[in-house]
């Protein structure tokens, strides 16, 4: 297993402190704050480990208040909401220096069956036809401000794979459709709560940026301000992050400064087995002549 997996599973394995109590640390990934899809899982951890018996996430919420600090550790306080013969509710609020920066509503549910339907999965190439997106990055290293340059061109957890690769620096106008594999190096445990919590991690990056592909803007764009509002996430039926996974994602409104933007999970043989959604600022700042 990569290193950089290792560490992403440190950073999702929460200190527990109190009954209730949680705290986790944090990893820079170049944006100068706390990763929304960290927050986000570890939130989800958090909630999991109140949780007793066999019950699996199915319904996640969350609202980011305010910017996370890199330099601080995240307490994470869980509010044991409702213990029910099929569901489960928790809340949990994420703490930095006094003050909530992110809350989190989420549902378990004991295993059932029933009816089942889906939308199909998309026409993508393999992944393995396909460039990381590490690489590509890499590619325009010398394109990338110096102050961001390490971080952002480091090893990763995992591995991404645009189907349409994007030039953050020369952004086009384009549809505001995006597809990209994803898997995590290496093999995982079998815990279906470390597969729902690199998900949950994973489900947040790039997301916001489908918002400003008909814009021919980027999170590079001089003034351009791009940050995540809220983020949910269902998931639907069990899967491997380990496995290769087609992010479909897609943006049908943008207005108010915020965009809004959908996204659909399946896994290799075609399975849908979750589904996001989130809305987040896109502020185009004035820039100077």
């Amino acid at each position: 297993m990569s290193g950089h997996v290792d560490d992403l599973l440190s950073l999702l394995d929460l200190e527990p402190l109190e009954v209730n109590i949680y705290r986790g640390q944090n990893r820079d990934i170049g944006t100068g704050r706390v990763f929304g899809g960290q927050v986000f899982a570890q939130a989800l951890v958090a909630a999991r480990r109140t949780v007793d018996g066999a019950r699996e996430a199915h319904s996640v919420h969350g609202y980011f208040i305010l910017p996370g600090d890199l330099e601080v550790p995240i307490v994470y306080f869980v509010d044991r909401l409702r213990d029910g013969t099929s569901f489960t509710t928790r809340r949990v609020t994420a703490i930095q220096h006094g003050r909530a920066i992110f809350n989190l509503s989420v549902s378990f549910h004991i295993d059932e069956t029933g009816v089942e339907h889906q939308e199909p999965m998309p026409s993508a190439p393999p992944a393995e036809q396909l460039v990381t997106e590490l690489d590509l990055i890499r590619a325009l290293e010398s394109r990338i401000p110096p102050s961001r340059r390490t971080v952002l061109t480091q090893d990763r957890p995992i591995d991404f794979r645009p189907v349409v690769p994007l030039d953050p620096f020369n952004p086009k106008p384009l549809t505001p459709v995006r597809h990209v594999w994803f898997k995590a190096y290496g093999e995982l445990p079998d815990d279906s709560l470390l597969h729902q919590a690199v998900l949950a991690y994973a489900s947040d990056h790039g997301l916001l940026g489908t918002a400003l592909l008909p814009h021919g803007l980027s999170l590079w764009s001089p003034g351009m301000q791009l940050a995540s509002l809220d983020h949910s996430l269902w998931m639907h039926r069990p899967f491997r992050v380990d496995e290769w996974l087609l992010y479909a994602m897609d943006s049908p409104v943008a207005a108010g400064a915020r965009g809004f933007v959908r996204g659909s999970i399946y896994s290799r043989d075609g399975a849908l087995v979750a589904s996001v959604a989130q809305e987040g600022l896109m502020r185009l700042r004035p820039t100077e002549a």
